[in-house]
C-alpha cells in the first residue's frame, strides 16, 4: 500500500473497511460470513494498493458488463477471465491438494457440455471433425493400483481448425463423447490429435489480453473428465509434447509436466491397434489416469 498517505486519510479508508467487514457480522453461514469479509478486505486493498482512480474504476465496470453482456449458455466469458487471470487454475490447486501419485488437475474451461453421446470402448469421438486420428489408451486405476471398472471418462476436444463443436451455429455434435472402463479399467477411443488454438478473443477478455500484450493462445490439449464412486473427480487435459506453445506459454495455466504426453506420430498404412484401415497419418497417446479417494 502506498505509505505517503497522511495518518488522516489513512484513517478514513481503514474506517470504511472496518465498517463494511462488520456489515457481515451477523451472517448465519460461517463460510459465507468467512468469504465475504475476506473478499471485501482484499478487494479493498487491491484499491489502495494500486491507488485505482474513479475514471479506472468505471472503465472496470464497463468491461465487466460487456463480459456480461457476451455470456449466453454458449460462452462465458466469466470463465474466460478467471481462466487468463489465473484465478481457476488457483482455485484448482486449493481444491486439488496433492494425493500421493494421484493424476493432477487442472482448468475446466468454458466448452464442457452435458450429455455428450457414449461411445463404446475403441469408438470414435470426433464426429467428423477435422483433424489428424489419434488412438488415445489407457486405465484408471487407485492409488494403491487397483483398476476402477465403470469409471466414466468424459472426453471434448477443438477440431483442427480451433474450434469446438458449440462455437458452430449448425448444431453439430463433434470432439465429444464420453465412455466407460472395463472390468480392468482400461479404457481407448479414436479422437483427433491436438493442436494449438486461441480462446475466443472478440470480446472484452480479448481485448484485454491485446492490450496487456499477452497472446490468447492455448497450448494444444485433450481435455478429461474421469468420475467413479467414491473417488475425487479429475478434471484435466493431456497436452503434446514438443508443441512449441509450451514454450511460449499457454494462455489460462493449465500446463503441468506431468500433464504433457509423448503423442507418437504413425505413417500411413501402420497398422491400427484396433484394425482400422486409414490411409493417412495418425498418432497414438496412452494416459494413464490415477484417482484419489473422496475425503
Amino acid at each position: 500500500m502506498t505509505t505517503n498517505l497522511t495518518p488522516a486519510q489513512e484513517q478514513v479508508e481503514q474506517d470504511l473497511i472496518n465498517r463494511v467487514v462488520e456489515s457481515f457480522a451477523n451472517t448465519e453461514n460461517p463460510r459465507l460470513k468467512e468469504i465475504m469479509q475476506g473478499l471485501v478486505t482484499h478487494l479493498h486493498a487491491f484499491v489502495r494498493d494500486v491507488r485505482l482512480t474513479e475514471e479506472e474504476w468505471n472503465k472496470g465496470i464497463e468491461f465487466l458488463t460487456a463480459a456480461g453482456h457476451i455470456t449466453d449458455d454458449k460462452r462465458q466469458e466469466f470463465i474466460l477471465l478467471s481462466d487468463v487471470l489465473g484465478l481457476s487454475m488457483q482455485t484448482i490447486n486449493v481444491s486439488n491438494e496433492a494425493y500421493k501419485d494421484a493424476t493432477e488437475a487442472t482448468v475446466f474451461g468454458p466448452f464442457f457440455v452435458e450429455d455428450a453421446p457414449e461411445i463404446p470402448i475403441g469408438g470414435d469421438i470426433s464426429g467428423g471433425a477435422s483433424g489428424e486420428p489419434c488412438w488415445v489408451y489407457g486405465t484408471v486405476k487407485d492409488t494403491e493400483g487397483n483398476p476402477i471398472a465403470g469409471a466414466r471418462v468424459e472426453v471434448w476436444e477443438a477440431d483442427d481448425d480451433g474450434f469446438y463443436d458449440v462455437q458452430y451455429t449448425d448444431g453439430r455434435v463433434a470432439g465429444r463423447a464420453h465412455l466407460y472402463t472395463d472390468e480392468n479399467g482400461n479404457y481407448s477411443f479414436w479422437g483427433l490429435k491436438p493442436t494449438p488454438y486461441p480462446i475466443p478473443h472478440d470480446g472484452p477478455v480479448g481485448q484485454m489480453l491485446e492490450a496487456v500484450g499477452r497472446s490468447p493462445v492455448r497450448a494444444a490439449h485433450l481435455h478429461f473428465m474421469v468420475t467413479a464412486e467414491n473417488y475425487r473427480t479429475l478434471v484435466t487435459h493431456i497436452f503434446v509434447e514438443g508443441d512449441p506453445q509450451l514454450e511460449i506459454g499457454d494462455s489460462v495455466f493449465g500446463v503441468k509436466d506431468s500433464l504433457i504426453k509423448v503423442f507418437e506420430s504413425q505413417p500411413a498404412g501402420t497398422p491400427t491397434p484396433d484394425g482400422r484401415e486409414l490411409d493417412s497419418a495418425w498418432s497414438q497417446v496412452n494416459f494413464d489416469v490415477v484417482l484419489a479417494p473422496t475425503e
